[in-house]
């Protein structure tokens, strides 16, 4: 008896993926708890984390004082766009991308540390990375 094994997106992950899926767990989980905030990894979440990075900046910390943060949210948006779209996860030895099923590359990291000086939004990472409007 010969026996097949699929292997799909939900059950195969590459081990780039395995830091940033655990910072975005983190990050469900650390915003659940100490801001009451809950993230279910849709689209809409993303409009709420914008919001908590936009009430970060008011509040003018040190980016020191947020980068791990940040890390977590970029990670967080990165693993909603992979969810969405069937994009991977890639490492290098100094940061975390994906690659979307089109191949372009993506930095979700980068772009929450931007959204905290005020250029972009996570969302707005979500719309270009998948060609919504």
């Amino acid at each position: 008896m010969t026996t097949q094994y699929a292997t799909t997106q939900t059950d195969y992950r590459p081990a780039a993926a395995a830091r940033p899926a655990r910072w975005a767990a983190d990050t469900v989980a650390t915003m659940r708890e100490g801001a009451r905030l809950r993230l279910d990894y849709s689209v809409q979440s993303l409009w709420r984390l914008d919001r908590v990075i936009e009430e970060l900046r008011h509040d003018h910390p040190p980016y020191e004082a947020v980068a791990h943060v940040l890390r977590g949210f970029g990670a967080y948006a990165g693993e909603v766009i992979a969810r969405e779209t069937g994009a991977e996860w890639h490492a290098t030895a100094s940061t975390h991308w994906l690659r979307t099923p089109d191949g372009r590359l993506w930095d979700p990291v980068s772009k929450a540390r931007q959204a905290f000086t005020g250029e972009g939004s996570l969302r707005g990472l979500y719309r270009e990375a998948t060609g919504e409007r």
